[in-house]
C-alpha cells in the first residue's frame, strides 16, 4: 500500500535520490525545498519531469526548516493535497568545515538550527496528525559520525549530528505509545553523490585560520582523499535512499530502529550497537520496555 511520505533537503544528495527511489515504490512523495519558486526552481522542474518520465507520483513542496510558519504550510499543503501523511523524513541538513576555534558561537547555532532545529519544526508541524491517526514514522538521516570516526575540521557539523541522533532517540520513545516507528538510517562518509562537500559553509571571521594552517596545511583536502580513499568502487548514494526505501516498505512493527549504511566502516554501527542495546535494557529494567516498540495501530487503522 502506497504511502505518502514528505522529505526533507530533497532538491538534491540523497534526499533527491530517496524522494525518487519512493516514487518508483509506488508512493506519494513530497520532495521539500526550499525557495521553490527561485534558486530550486530547476530541481522543481527536475522532479516534475522525472514524474513524467516514470510515471510516478512525486511532487514538491516548498520547505524552509529555518522556518515554522513554512514547516506548518507544508505540511497544511501536503494534507490539502493527497489527503493523508504517513512518513515524514528528515534528511535536510548542511555542513562547514574548518578548524572548531574559527567559528563563532552565531556559526555553530547556525548549523545546528539547521541540523537539529529543523527537525523540531518539522516535527512540530507534522506529529499532532501522525498522532491523531495513530501510526506512521517518523526516519531520521543521521552521520555515522555520531559514534563513529571523526576527522577534523567537521566539529560543527559532527556535533550537531549527534544532537540530532540523541533527539531521534528520545523521540523514539516518546512516539510510541501513540504507534508512531521511528527509524534511524546512518549513512557513512558518502564524498559523492551528495553536494556536501561542494556546498559546505566556511568560517567568516580568518584570524585564527593562519596559526592552524601551519600546523594543519591543507587538512580539509587531506581528510576529503582519504575519506574518498576508504570507499569501495563502485559505492553509490543511491545505497542510502535504498535503505530509507526498504525501511518505508516494512510492515507496522518491523521496522528497523537504526540501519547503517557505510561501506567504509568507520565503527559507527559496531559502537550504535551497544549503546542502542544499553538503551533496551535500561527501559526494561525501569519498567519501560513497552517503548521499545510501537504500538500497534487502533484496528480501524492500517498499518503504515
Amino acid at each position: 500500500m502506497g504511502r505518502t511520505i514528505v522529505i526533507t533537503g530533497a532538491g538534491s544528495g540523497f534526499g533527491a535520490l530517496a524522494a525518487r527511489a519512493l516514487a518508483d515504490a509506488g508512493h506519494t512523495v513530497y520532495a521539500a525545498m526550499r525557495d521553490t519558486g527561485g534558486h530550486n526552481a530547476g530541481r522543481v522542474a527536475e522532479a516534475e519531469e522525472y514524474a513524467a518520465e516514470h510515471e510516478v507520483d512525486l511532487r514538491t513542496v516548498e520547505l524552509d526548516v529555518l522556518s515554522q510558519e513554512s514547516a506548518d504550510a507544508a505540511v497544511a499543503a501536503v494534507l490539502a493535497g493527497a489527503g493523508a501523511l504517513d512518513v515524514v523524513v528528515h534528511n535536510a541538513g548542511h555542513m562547514v568545515t574548518g578548524p572548531a576555534e574559527a567559528f563563532t558561537p552565531g556559526e555553530l547555532a547556525a548549523v545546528y538550527d539547521t541540523n537539529v532545529l529543523g527537525t523540531q519544526r518539522v516535527n512540530r508541524a507534522a506529529l499532532p496528525h501522525l498522532r491523531a491517526q495513530e501510526h506512521g514514522l517518523v526516519l531520521w538521516v543521521g552521520s555515522s559520525s555520531t559514534r563513529g570516526g571523526t576527522p577534523p575540521y567537521l566539529a560543527p557539523y559532527f556535533a550537531a549530528k549527534a544532537a540530532m541522533d540523541a533527539l531521534a532517540v528520545s523521540y523514539a520513545a516518546e512516539l510510541a505509545r501513540f504507534g508512531i516507528e521511528t527509524t534511524i538510517v546512518v549513512p557513512g562518509a558518502f564524498t559523492s553523490g551528495t553536494e556536501h562537500f561542494a556546498t559546505g559553509g566556511h568560517p567568516a571571521e580568518q584570524t585564527v585560520i593562519p596559526a592552524y594552517e601551519e600546523r594543519y596545511a591543507g587538512m580539509m583536502e587531506q581528510v576529503a582523499e582519504r575519506l574518498a580513499a576508504l570507499e569501495p568502487a563502485g559505492t553509490s548514494a543511491s545505497l542510502v535512499a535504498d535503505a530509507i526505501v526498504e525501511a518505508v516498505d516494512a510492515p507496522h512493527g518491523k521496522r528497523p530502529f537504526r540501519v547503517h549504511v557505510d561501506p567504509s566502516n568507520d565503527g559507527s554501527e559496531e559502537v550504535s550497537r551497544v549503546a542502542d542495546r544499553i538503551r533496551a535494557r535500561f527501559l526494561t529494567r525501569i519498567g519501560l520496555d513497552d517503548l521499545l516498540t510501537p504500538r500497534p495501530p487502533a484496528s480501524s487503522q492500517p498499518a503504515v
